[in-house]
Parts: C-alpha cells; sequence; structure tokens
C-alpha cells in the first residue's frame, strides 16, 4: 500500500522512495504501533465509528500480525515505514476491514503516539540499568570504606579521602541521571492520538478512552503542538548525553588509576584487551569506548536540536530523522551502563598502593593549617603561610611532612608574621613567640587519623561514607520511574 493514490499521475523517483523510506530505523517501533493500534481500534468500535465486527477482526488481525513478527514468521521489508508495513499486513489478512484502522487518525498523530510509547519503554530501560550500576557502585564503596587514597584537584593530589567516598561521587552522579530519565518519562506521557494530521477530526472519538488504554496520564491540550512536538526526544537525548558525560568521567578515572603509574585499581581481564605486538600489554579498551562513544551521543544531540530549531507547525517530513539518533544515543548509553556495571563489580582496589599514594603530594599540609587554626588560634591564612613554608622546606629536603622534626615544625612557626593571633599559645606577655607545634602535630597529619576526624556530612570519613552509602540506597529503594 503506498500514499500515491488519486491526483498522483506519476510514480516516484525510485531513489527518492529509497530517501523517503524510514523502514530500516522506524521497524523498531513495531510493537508501539500494534499496541496503538489495537487501542484505537477499540475506541472506533465502542464508538461505533466503525462496525464492532470490524474492530474485533482488526483486533485478531493485529495480535496475529505481532505473533508472526516475534516468531520470525514475518520479516519487516518492503514498505515505505513500520505503520504502512503492519497496515498493508493487516490488509492482507483481514481484507476490508483492515482499510478501516486508520479511520479518525492521520500517520502524524500516529507516528507521534508511537514514538512515544516506544521512548516511555526506553527511559524504564535505562532507568533499571541505572539502578543497577548505582547497586554495584554502593557494593563497591561498602567495601572500600576504610581505604585512604588521594583526592585530586586539577590532577594534583590535593587531600586525602577513601575509595567509598570517590565512587559515591558517581553514585550521586548516577542517581541525578535516574531521576532525570523518570522526569523525562513523566513529561512525555502526554496522549498525542486524536490529533490527526494536525486539526483534531470531525468523528466522535473519546481521546481519554485511548489515553487510560495506553496509560498515559493526559491528552495533549493542543492538536497542532500534539503532531509536532518532539521535546521528549531532544530531553531523551539530552539525559543520555548527561549520562554518558558521567560514564566518561567514570572511565577516565578508571584509565588513569589503572596505569602502571598509579595502580591503585586493576581492571578484570574480561574488561580488557591485549596487544597485537606488546605480549605485557592489558588495556582497558572498554572504558576506552564508552568515552569515546559520549562524543558520538553528544553528536546526536546537536543533530536533533539543529533539526528542530526552526521547524514551522505542523508535521514536517524533518520530523523523520527524529528517530536514528534517539536509537544511536539509547544504543550506546544502554551498552556502555551495563559494562560500567561489570567493570564496577569486578575492579579490584589495590589498597596498599593508595596509601603509600598518600605519603606523597603533602596532601596532609591542610590538615597541618587546621591544627594551627584550631588548636592554637591562629588565623587560618597565616597558618595557611606558615604551612606553605613547611611544604616548600619539606619538598627541598624530599621529605614528607610527618619526617620532619618538632624543631623543624617550630623554626617556621617562630617566623610567623608579627600581627599572628595573639593567643596563650601563640604569643607571651612580652611579645616572644613561643613553639606553636607540640608531638601532637604527627597525630593530626596522619592520613588515618585525617579521616577519622573528618565529620563533614558527605565527607570521605568512614561515618560519613557509610551514612552516604545508606541515604543513597535508601533513594534508589524509593524513587519510582
Amino acid at each position: 500500500m503506498k500514499y500515491r493514490t488519486g491526483h498522483f499521475n506519476k510514480n516516484i523517483d525510485p531513489l527518492a522512495e529509497e530517501f523517503n523510506s524510514s523502514l530500516s530505523v522506524d521497524k523498531r517501533l513495531y510493537r508501539e504501533d500494534i499496541e496503538a493500534s489495537l487501542a484505537h481500534a477499540e475506541m472506533l468500535g465502542q464508538r461505533g465509528i466503525i462496525p464492532p465486527g470490524d474492530a474485533e477482526k482488526i483486533r485478531n488481525g493485529l495480535l496475529s500480525v505481532k505473533d508472526d513478527i516475534e516468531s520470525g514468521a514475518l520479516e519487516i521489508r518492503d514498505a515505505e515505514d513500520i505503520h504502512m508495513f503492519v497496515e498493508t499486513e493487516l490488509t492482507k489478512r483481514i481484507g476490508t476491514a483492515g482499510k478501516r484502522l486508520h479511520t479518525a487518525r492521520s500517520r502524524n498523530d500516529q507516528v507521534a503516539t508511537d514514538f512515544k510509547l516506544h521512548v516511555r519503554r526506553l527511559c524504564g530501560e535505562i532507568c533499571e540499568s541505572l539502578r543497577a550500576l548505582i547497586t554495584a557502585i554502593t557494593a563497591a564503596a561498602e567495601k572500600n570504606t576504610d581505604a585512604p587514597m588521594p583526592g585530586f584537584t586539577h590532577l594534583q593530589k590535593a587531600q586525602p579521602i577513601t575509595a567509598a567516598h570517590h565512587l559515591m561521587a558517581y553514585g550521586e552522579m548516577f542517581y541525578r541521571d535516574l531521576t532525570r530519565f523518570r522526569d523525562c518519562k513523566k513529561r512525555l506521557n502526554i496522549l498525542p492520538l486524536g490529533s490527526c494530521a494536525l486539526a483534531g477530526t470531525t468523528y466522535p472519538i473519546d481521546r481519554d478512552f485511548v489515553k487510560t488504554k495506553l496509560g498515559f496520564d493526559g491528552i495533549s491540550n493542543n492538536t497542532l503542538d500534539g503532531v509536532s512536538d518532539r521535546d521528549f526526544v531532544c530531553e531523551f537525548i539530552y539525559s543520555a548525553a548527561n549520562a554518558m558525560l558521567h560514564l566518561s568521567r567514570l572511565s577516565e578515572e578508571i584509565i588513569i588509576f589503572s596505569s602502571d603509574d598509579y595502580k591503585y585499581i586493576t581492571v578484570d581481564e574480561a574488561h580488557s584487551t591485549g596487544s597485537s605486538i606488546m605480549p605485557q600489554k592489558r588495556n582497558p579498551d572498554i572504558a576506552e569506548l564508552i568515552r569515546g562513544k559520549t562524543g558520538r551521543v553528544y553528536g546526536d544531540l546537536t543533530a536533533v536540536l539543529t533539526m528542530m530549531k526552526a521547524l514551522p507547525l505542523a508535521y514536517n517530513k524533518d520530523l523523520q530523522e527524529d528517530k536514528e539518533p534517539l536509537f544511536d544515543a539509547y544504543d550506546a548509553l544502554s551498552n556502555s551502563l551495563k559494562l560500567a556495571e561489570k567493570m564496577i563489580s569486578a575492579l579490584t582496589y589495590n589498597k596498599k598502593n593508595m596509601l603509600k599514594a598518600c605519603g606523597s603530594g603533602y596532601i596532609n599540609a591542610t590538615a597541618a593549617a587546621d591544627y594551627l587554626t584550631s588548636l592554637k588560634g591562629i588565623p587560618f591564612r597565616e597558618a595557611y603561610e606558615i604551612t606553605g613554608a613547611l611544604v616548600s622546606y619539606a619538598a627541598s629536603k624530599n621529605l614528607p611532612l610527618d619526617k620532619l622534626t618538632l624543631a623543624e615544625f617550630n623554626s617556621f612557626a617562630k617566623n610567623a608574621p608579627d600581627n599572628a593571633a595573639k593567643s596563650d599559645a601563640y604569643a607571651a606577655e612580652n611579645d616572644t613567640k613561643i613553639p606553636l607545634f607540640d608531638s601532637d602535630i604527627y597525630q593530626k597529619i596522619d592520613i588515618k587519623n585525617i579521616l577519622l576526624e573528618n565529620s563533614t556530612p558527605g565527607g570521605p570519613s568512614v561515618k560519613a561514607v557509610k551514612q552516604s552509602i545508606k541515604d543513597l540506597k535508601k533513594r534508589l529503594k524509593q524513587v519510582d520511574y
């Protein structure tokens, strides 16, 4: 069946016909097309718009088409799009009754409805994959709450954290991604069917019946918007791009931290590949591919936004280009999420290497400055200057802070600025500087003690991270999508 009937007297150019066809892409929608058609046909029969007997024939015919597609007995081919394929096959099977199915609808609202149903399902699938990844992250975090590692800014060692704290940062990112897809699913759940081509129909259709049958929350309030809205496509791909961004950041750190210069983690052999020439290599190719596919999903978002940016109302053939980018983004994200879950679950954390790494880079310097401020009454900016001088001195000696003698610590304290705080511990009555550092400084700058004393909610201490894990697991259990 083709639409070129009536006033068309010339066959379409074969190349144009091939160019116009979307079957290779939109055949993914066969389930949703049949589902929406079943609801539409039932409504037509109940309203007396078509004979109830024909509505029953349509129902049985559509179900047989679906069964044959899913069993492999019927191949999807030789049609302009999936919608015409289903209708043509239906008519072959049940005759004239099949031609009544398209009463009171247009391919415009049909396509929009099918696509919304499909994207709604994809949102649910992505949410499930995100839930599984977050669960894997919290499980790995629970095993590493007491595993110190350096935290970084500018890729320079900054302050001590734990492997669990690092993991939970990604847990929070992916939880936000899950809520984005949940919200996308909620916003798209408005029924376009009944908008017809752009102006509705004179038939006495029951849009509320179809809405309920298909599980939509409402019907479109404007028929022009109903057929031309693709916000849900843009939002889905944006959400996918944002999730891929987070996956890419995670992948980058897996790549860095598993390298020979770090060796904080070991990527499982199941997620590594070898070299064609260097037998010693174990490359984190899966993480690298996830990182690479992120750019592809960004391209999908750019393609749809560009396609939509100056599109007049209502339907235009440009909208046929909305599906391939979305399917591509879904495929990339879905596979990446599943592989990321497997990678995280199989990672080995090399706790000795991470703890050893905490001994360089002076990541306990802030704790030394805090010692002067909290225990000795020194204003933080002055404490910062003193500690900075200590770090510079220790670096010149190629020593960590905790290997300096107490005398070396206090040699810098005695040279503190004259306007430093006049605390009992800092200045005598005659304004003579007295030692600021006592032997307890070594306890205060010990990496494990720093983590134990860090009481910041959401911070890296064992207590704080355990609470963060508990909180995320609770939110994950409660989130509804």
